[in-house]
């Protein structure tokens, strides 16, 4: 494979980016969680703002697992995918508070992992992964935001 990257700086951001799919797959799963059981008077806002950050989630999983495959990576599936990620799972359901906090340190946690992607993946010389990176923390960026602006903090 020669995509002017070698093969030891492509394992690398194949590393790097498995813990973004990690931490984007844990997150994706408790924001569409929270969707599914969020309560009280702020529902229809929080439902509908859980489900256009699961569902952005979603797409960005599509992107990152295959920019492993390019690399010349496999992607996890499933349980084993989440089970490296640094987010952490809920016991139980949530306040709506509670939700909206820990949704903002889910999406500044994949924001570091994406910051740390971004590194690795520059200094392999890796522009792609570079890029996919900076637009992960975009997304991650702004929706930490939203969810900030909900929680009054």
């Amino acid at each position: 494979m020669d995509i002017g990257i070698d093969a030891k700086g492509r394992k690398k951001v194949a590393d790097a980016l498995e813990q973004v799919l990690a931490d984007t797959f844990a997150l994706y799963s408790k924001t569409h969680g929270y969707h599914w059981n969020v309560e009280g008077p702020r529902f229809s806002q929080l439902h509908l703002l859980f489900e256009t950050q699961y569902n952005e989630l979603w797409n960005a999983l599509d992107g990152i697992a295959e920019r492993m495959r390019e690399l010349g990576s496999y992607a996890p599936a499933l349980e084993s995918v989440g089970s490296k990620s640094a987010i952490p799972v809920d016991n139980g359901v949530p306040s709506d508070e509670q939700m909206l906090t820990n949704l903002v340190a889910g999406n500044e946690a994949v924001v570091k992992s994406a910051r740390a992607c971004m590194k690795t993946a520059d200094e392999a010389g890796d522009q792609v992964t570079v890029d996919l990176m900076s637009a992960r923390c975009a997304a991650g960026e702004k929706a930490a935001w939203m969810l900030r602006a909900h929680h009054g903090k």
